[in-house]
């Protein structure tokens, strides 16, 4: 897929909780490219001091009616502190789309759950909205620690049945995603998550014993996006190494090492 390098204009800016943000972009010259849920975008972060890498942003919503690209940030270093501080009316240096995305080939009328803890559900809303377009039938199984900790659901709930876990039971059943009963209650054609790789890796154990496809988004610490600094490399089912900026960041969990 063809990249490009856009400055890309901030529409909005929403912080629906402190320490994240969510910015809505948009392309002034023209329409937004083809993108596929579960690419990422690499931002140049700019007047801030010590940052020269772009950071690496998972694509959370695609609005083509709209022309609007949604980048959902968590503020948890210099670089994307400074993207949580962004204005609307700034312009955000972008290289786009990036990445292999989630599966496109499910077939209409297949029951996908799409799992997700913390910041990574963000792919996952873009990922749904595709596959109801798609007459895929997508449900949400999203975790947290607290209620606080989940986000965009007045959305995700627009898109498909949505459960929840949290830790604290402030919402939903307690415990983890790999506890909710939906798991045993409903049955899913497959399986696709985002997450804390913990989670992540529960989530792939109970798909391979349960014999369902699955694919998980990697969120290693990726510089370049492109496959050249070799930063953010995962280990594959053979033993080598696989560079998940570029072969992924979604795999099929079978080609890696997690069931070892």
């Amino acid at each position: 897929m063809k990249k490009y390098i856009l400055d890309l204009r901030v529409v909005a800016v929403e912080h629906p909780r402190e320490g994240y943000a969510l910015l809505k972009l948009t392309n002034d010259e023209g329409t937004l490219p083809e993108m596929v849920p579960g690419q990422f975008v690499e931002v140049k972060v700019d007047k801030a001091d010590g940052v020269f890498l772009r950071r690496p942003i998972s694509i959370n919503r695609i609005c083509r009616e709209a022309n609007e690209l949604w980048l959902l940030v968590h503020a948890v270093g210099e670089g994307t502190r400074t993207l949580y501080n962004i204005q609307a009316g700034d312009t955000l240096n972008c290289v786009l789309p990036l990445g292999n995305g989630f599966t496109t080939t499910h077939p209409a009328g297949n029951k996908v759950l799409l799992v997700g803890g913390g910041v990574g559900t963000a792919p996952l809303l873009a990922y749904g909205e595709y596959l109801k377009e798609r007459g895929v039938h997508p449900s949400f199984l999203l975790g947290g620690r607290s209620a606080k900790d989940l986000l965009q659901l007045d959305l995700f709930e627009q898109v498909g049945p949505v459960y929840i876990t949290t830790e604290d039971a402030s919402l939903g059943e307690k415990g983890f995603v790999t506890q909710h009963s939906v798991l045993e209650a409903e049955h899913f054609d497959a399986i696709s998550t985002c997450g804390p790789k913990p989670m992540m890796m529960a989530v792939a154990r109970y798909a391979h014993a349960k014999g369902i496809t699955c694919e998980a988004s990697l969120e290693n610490l990726m510089a370049c996006g492109l496959g050249a600094c070799l930063c953010c490399v995962e280990k594959n089912h053979e033993g080598h190494n696989v560079c998940v900026c570029k072969e992924g960041p979604v795999f099929n969990t079978e080609q890696l090492q997690w069931q070892n």
